[in-house]
């Protein structure tokens, strides 16, 4: 429980410290609560990190009502320029992006978001979100994308969830990416008993994605590394009700 009213402040990391706590947060979340783990996975001074964070801009979500520990949300963002200094897109481990590419459109991959489990389910994620929207207005963002994730690494577990998106929420071909490498799997194609009940299975990330008119590449993609199933979701910022925009844009504004 929180003990005193949050205050917030969203802003993008700017020295090395705040990539830091970031990446304590992220190790917090992803490796102590969800049981990840990886390669360049730092324990000994639990930091989550891997050879993006260099690359990427880092946006923070901040409770300064928390002066010593202040950073409680967090989203990694990498447009196409720092992809390219990286590399290329942290997804592209898990999914063939040729489709993205095409055309002149500009990418934006989102990554890497977490919340403290405190700040769950409250106004912190939109502020985080608000200004997640004015970042892709400033920047002219074309398309959203990057990987979610369902917790556990059985996808016979997940059949009714992945066969609901894979059967209402699958991306034209044009913007569809492809899972890829040894961790792909194919999405059921079963039918939906349950409709409602599959979408209660779905993550509360994945489902605001959907609202907001998000769509799925074609196949999932086990990761027993951080101990999850991920799905490539993709967000047509042409498409985004105006209305949800809006609210998102303006709604948090600092």
């Amino acid at each position: 429980m929180i003990m005193t009213a949050p205050s917030y402040r969203v802003r993008f990391a700017e020295t090395p410290d705040d990539v830091c706590a970031a990446q304590r947060l992220r190790y917090s979340v992803f490796v102590t609560e969800l049981g990840g783990d990886g390669p360049l996975v730092d324990h000994e001074a639990a930091r989550e990190t891997d050879i993006y964070d260099d690359h990427a801009s880092h946006l923070l979500l901040e409770d300064l009502a928390r002066p010593a520990d202040p950073v409680v949300g967090v989203y990694r963002l990498m447009n196409q320029t720092q992809a390219l200094a990286a590399g290329g897109f942290s997804s592209r481990a898990e999914y063939d992006l040729s489709s993205l590419s095409k055309g002149n459109r500009q990418l934006l991959e989102l990554g890497r978001s977490c919340l403290h489990p405190k700040y769950r389910g409250g106004a912190g994620m939109v502020h985080l979100w608000s200004a997640l929207a004015r970042h892709v207005q400033n920047s002219g963002t074309d398309l959203l994308f990057g990987v979610a994730s369902f917790h556990g690494t059985d996808p016979e577990k997940l059949a009714a969830p992945l066969a609901y998106l894979r059967a209402f929420h699958l991306a034209p071909p044009q913007i569809r990416p492809r899972a890829i490498g040894p961790g792909a799997v194919p999405m059921p194609t079963q039918a939906i008993a349950d409709r409602k009940s599959a979408l209660r299975e779905v993550p509360p990330l994945i489902k605001a994605y959907l609202r907001l008119g998000g769509v799925v590449g074609e196949g999932a993609c086990v990761d027993k590394a951080f101990n999850t199933t991920d799905v490539c979701m993709i967000l047509d910022t042409a498409q985004i009700p105006s209305t949800q925009m809006a609210r998102y844009r303006d709604g948090a504004a600092n």
